[in-house]
């Protein structure tokens, strides 16, 4: 990811926003073009392997990448939820034509949607619900579980089961 090249700069992830493509990949794309590459990890108990109530998710940054070359663009065309709260909307959806991938955005609420952040998971399911309040954007996946992102810092998302998400 970190290459000699530029980092695409905020008007080409503008651009890539407003034709809803983002780079293939696990990864927080921040507006000013700076890249945080993410890794889903998966903890379960010994004795509870295969018990989905027992699971707990965790998304670390690995790689945190001002200057990037894309090598795969996406399409993240599909919204199936919206929030708006204090000049700020947050999206959330799939990219269908890559296998059902979840995304969630956090934009200004302004005619361009103009894009702050944009989180892809390749490892979640669609998102199908979204709220935002001031702090924090919340999406829930179509498989139950709660990502609860941070404004200000979305790499920091605290990921948990529908039935044990805080409220």
């Amino acid at each position: 990811m970190n290459s000699p090249a530029a980092a695409p700069g905020a008007d080409l992830v503008q651009a890539r926003w407003r034709a809803r493509e983002a780079p293939y990949g696990d990864f927080v794309l921040f507006s000013d073009g700076s890249l945080s590459v993410m890794k889903l990890i998966r903890f379960s108990p010994a004795d509870r392997l295969h018990d989905p109530r027992a699971e707990h998710w965790q998304w670390w940054e690995v790689l945190r990448a001002t200057a990037w070359t894309p090598t795969d663009w996406m399409d993240v065309d599909t919204t199936f939820a919206s929030s708006t709260c204090a000049g700020s909307r947050a999206l959330a959806g799939e990219s269908s034509d890559h296998g059902s991938i979840g995304w969630v955005a956090l934009t200004r609420d302004d005619d361009q949607q103009t894009l702050e952040w944009l989180a892809v998971s390749c490892s979640s399911n669609p998102f199908a619900e979204v709220a935002l309040d001031g702090a924090t954007v919340t999406a829930t996946s179509t498989s139950g579980r709660v990502w609860t992102f941070p404004r200000s810092a979305p790499q920091q998302v605290r990921i948990d089961a529908q039935d044990s998400a805080p409220s």
